[in-house]
């Protein structure tokens, strides 16, 4: 091997170590018997017992899975549309209006939400959660969607077209089948992002409304008080986005294809 090949992998190595090797020592110390995540002491499966024995900790991953799917589903519908108009019409505004929620920092998406819902004299909780993880992965999904469409063949529609198709035939037999991947990646981010939010959720969220992240936050922050269960919650948490990763992978092999 050149010296050249061996600094790369060298390097290649010590970043992906960077990456994962934290997230190993979370799963790793999920099944330490142990009250401290200091050292190794034993095997146990009890915080996972007591993860699901914690009443706290359940409701807060039913909303959170809870407003994940809605979001991911109403998300999914606008930005596939989103990503249409903007491949299609190539409007100056549209882009703008579409991206700036996640150009932004995240904080400040946060904390324009809050003023808006408190101008509508709204009450904070599951919905206003909902609605601002919504409003922040439209972008996403659009993006990718229309990343997909430019790698399309658009004589396919023009000749769907030339065979006495409807513009909304050719799109709905045509076009959609040819970016349902695209459609398909973008649905599974934004589950993703709506499931992992922080900053948005914590601004958003009312009294008796909470998410898991913002629940993980309330145990981890003092770390005096730091619970194991964290550690089985993060893991299970990190179980369900490779298992979804990997049923995309099978449902649909192009779905994280850019082409």
């Amino acid at each position: 091997m050149k010296p050249v090949a061996r600094w790369v992998w060298g390097v290649a190595l010590a970043v992906y170590a960077f990456l994962y090797l934290p997230l190993a020592i979370v799963v790793l110390f999920s099944f330490n018997d142990s009250n401290l995540n200091a050292e190794w002491v034993g095997f146990t499966l009890k915080w996972y017992v007591m993860l699901f024995q914690d009443r706290a900790m359940l409701e807060a991953a039913t909303d959170t899975l809870l407003i994940g799917l809605v979001t991911c589903a109403c998300s999914t519908v606008l930005g596939t549309m989103a990503g249409y108009a903007m491949y299609k019409w190539r409007l100056r505004l549209l882009p703008a209006l579409v991206l700036t929620p996640i150009a932004i920092p995240e904080i400040l998406m946060g904390v324009s939400l809050l003023i808006f819902f408190v101008m509508l004299d709204m009450t904070l909780g599951l919905v206003s959660i909902t609605l601002s993880h919504i409003a922040f992965c439209i972008g996403f999904v659009a993006i990718v969607v229309r990343s997909r469409l430019q790698g399309m063949d658009e004589s396919l529609v023009e000749a769907a077209r030339d065979l006495g198709a409807t513009p909304f035939m050719a799109f709905r037999q045509v076009t959609l089948p040819l970016i349902m991947p695209g459609i398909i990646a973008g649905a599974l981010m934004a589950f993703t992002l709506s499931i992992d939010d922080f900053v948005i959720s914590f601004f958003t969220a009312g009294v008796g409304s909470n998410t898991l992240p913002l629940e993980i936050y309330s145990r981890v922050k003092v770390p005096m008080k730091l619970n194991p269960e964290v550690n089985a919650v993060s893991t299970l948490l990190m179980m369900l986005t490779l298992s979804l990763i990997l049923i995309v992978s099978k449902i649909a092999p192009n779905a994280f294809r850019s082409e």
